[in-house]
């Protein structure tokens, strides 16, 4: 749940579901990363969520050294909290995934909680013409894909990044991703406070109705009691009423362009930071208060950004 009043916002800004045809404001190069981070956390966002890819196609890149053009200038422009990926891309396994992590020693690092169907194949509906071939590819290969999120695949990355004290965004697009971490926190493999992102929308995880919001909310409770600080976020035009919905039951919100195109019906979001004040606005509509990076820290006991590996 939010501490009091305080709502983190994270921004997901770049991420590797949207391909570069689909939006040209989509983040691609790193200059383009480092300026969406520093944007968004301008517009206020504690937490910047990130991902790699190659300059030149825009093809999802897991390498540390793709991560080492933009992370030191993030740093050094905002005290923002930098939250690097470890689902990579659907297709890749777990110990490509954690790489950029177990190299630069993050803060916090997201970590899915199961394996599942992740079908961005519909997006081929609205999405006709590509200027990469691995566009195409990417989107079409997801009717016979599972992304691999094993219970071994977890536990190697709970011990590879928590000796350095790297916290963990804890995504969970299902019901039973919060009984895989309840598992994992009976067995004391993870530390609370948990920061559970919980995922609406994606097909072949739950839905964003709202009863699907408020039973991954119950069921969250239930399991982690005051152990966890909550969050949310909707794919794609599910965002900002995933995020309105979650910050009035008591939600920390994620927005981002990795989540959302769109800022509204048809009309694609010029930056990450135009969704991070839309974000912004609706949660200080609701009375709450948007946390900043010391108070997000404080709110889930992070090590600091002086103890990180870049």
């Amino acid at each position: 749940m939010a501490s009091g009043k305080k709502v983190i916002i994270t921004c997901a800004v770049t991420g590797a579901i949207h391909t570069p045809s689909m939006s040209p404001y989509l983040p691609v190069t790193p200059d383009e990363i480092a300026e969406a981070a520093i944007g968004a956390a301008e517009a206020g966002a504690a937490i910047i969520h990130l991902h790699a890819r190659n300059p030149e196609t825009g093809k999802p890149d897991q390498s540390p050294e793709a991560f080492a053009t933009f992370l030191p200038r993030i740093k050094q422009a905002t005290a923002a909290v930098v939250n690097l990926t470890s689902g990579g891309a659907p297709n890749m396994l777990i110990r490509e995934r954690i790489q950029p992590s177990l190299t630069f020693k993050p803060e916090v690092a997201s970590l899915n909680m199961g394996s599942m169907n992740f079908g961005l194949f519909p997006m081929l509906e609205r999405f006709k013409t590509f200027k990469h071939d691995w566009e195409r590819q990417h989107l079409e290969n997801s009717r016979d894909l599972i992304f691999r999120n094993t219970f071994a695949d977890i536990e190697y990355a709970l011990h590879a990044l928590g000796e350095s004290g790297t916290r963990f965004e804890f995504e969970c697009y299902d019901v039973g991703h919060l009984y895989n971490l309840a598992h994992f926190l009976d067995r004391k493999l993870v530390t609370p406070p948990l920061f559970v992102q919980t995922v609406f929308g994606i097909l072949g995880g739950i839905g964003p109705h709202p009863e699907d919001v408020a039973h991954m909310r119950r069921t969250a409770d239930r399991l982690f009691g005051a152990q966890y600080r909550w969050s949310v976020l909707g794919a794609g035009r599910n965002q900002l009423p995933i995020a309105a919905m979650g910050a009035a039951m008591g939600a920390n919100v994620r927005v981002g362009l990795e989540d959302s195109l769109w800022i509204g019906p048809g009309q694609l979001a010029k930056s990450n930071a135009e969704q991070v004040k839309r974000a912004r606005q609706i949660i200080e509509g609701l009375g709450l208060e948007v946390a900043t990076p010391a108070e997000a820290r404080a709110i889930l006991a992070l090590k600091g950004g002086d103890k990180v590996a870049f």
